[in-house]
């Protein structure tokens, strides 16, 4: 059933999901107190209040391209998503020494995977829906063209590992809350958030240079610009510090365009069996 509707919207030029979704965000951001406190705080939070009214619009926008981006046939999705500056990432792959593409939730981070993937073959770790229910729409559609997925665990990160030993590319999602143990507490935006430390392992283990990523949504439905920006950050040498690197790296990139940041994501939770900052501090005194 959600498959076929994804399809039917699919059909639907880009221009008219845009401007559907930039409704449907002022809905869910009016009708849900949870979701609109986090925006506000997390926006808020960054300095980038003055972007609120645009930001719940790219948000609503970011929920309907999806029957777009994975469903739209290749063709479409090429002429709607063009990089700036591909160069960057064609001169890592022909080294075959690896890359490693780091996009937080920015933009149109499931456009800059499906483009990216017509180009060279990508592998992206991603995590199972939890409804299984969902898994044939979001595994099935994801999975084209040159893009493998590979799930959150031990496998998973094998599978990276072995791509990138092979020269390969591959994708993560730096901003992404981990599991209890694959993370260390860093700053984001000036708030310890729960920070993974695959990306620098990854980089160590191979030398495979990591590159910075995002799709930027043009208005009124216009398409995506594809940006990549080389990592320079110094990475250091704790888990800590190299968590806090990798984070400083994506709040320079959200300050390209702060609006499209998806702010409502609960960025600053505290998974299970985890310890928060907060708390350890208050065991001490």
């Amino acid at each position: 059933m959600l498959i076929t509707l994804f399809r039917l919207l699919s059909k639907l030029p880009l221009p008219v999901l845009h401007a559907s979704g930039a409704t449907l965000g002022w809905l869910v951001y009016l009708a849900s107190p949870t979701y609109r406190n986090r925006l506000k705080s997390n926006i808020a939070r960054a300095g980038f209040s003055e972007f609120l009214a645009q930001a719940i619009r790219e948000a609503g926008k970011n929920l309907l391209e999806l029957p777009f981006v994975w469903f739209a046939s290749t063709a479409r999705i090429k002429r709607a998503g063009v990089f700036a500056n591909w160069e960057v990432a064609k001169i890592a792959i022909d080294a075959r020494r690896g890359v490693i593409f780091l996009t937080p939730h920015l933009g149109c981070f499931e456009m800059l995977a499906q483009v990216t993937a017509t180009e060279a073959p990508l592998t992206v770790l991603y995590r199972p829906p939890r409804k299984e229910a969902l898994r044939p729409l979001i595994e099935g559609a994801r999975t084209r063209n040159k893009l493998q997925l590979a799930p959150a665990n031990l496998a998973g990160v094998r599978t990276l590992l072995k791509t990138l030993k092979q020269g390969g590319a591959i994708g993560l999602l730096p901003d992404q809350v981990p599991q209890q143990g694959e993370g260390v507490w860093a700053d984001f935006f000036g708030k310890p958030a729960y920070t993974m430390t695959l990306p620098a392992k990854l980089q160590q283990m191979t030398g495979a240079p990591i590159i910075l990523a995002y799709a930027e949504r043009l208005p009124w439905g216009k398409g995506y610009v594809l940006r990549l920006v080389p990592f320079e950050q110094d990475m250091g040498k704790t888990p800590e510090q190299q968590a806090r690197a990798i984070n400083a790296a994506m709040e320079q990139l959200i300050a390209r365009c702060p609006a499209q940041y998806f702010w409502s994501y609960n960025r600053y939770k505290t998974p299970p069996g985890v310890t928060n900052p907060a708390s350890r501090e208050k065991e001490s005194t």
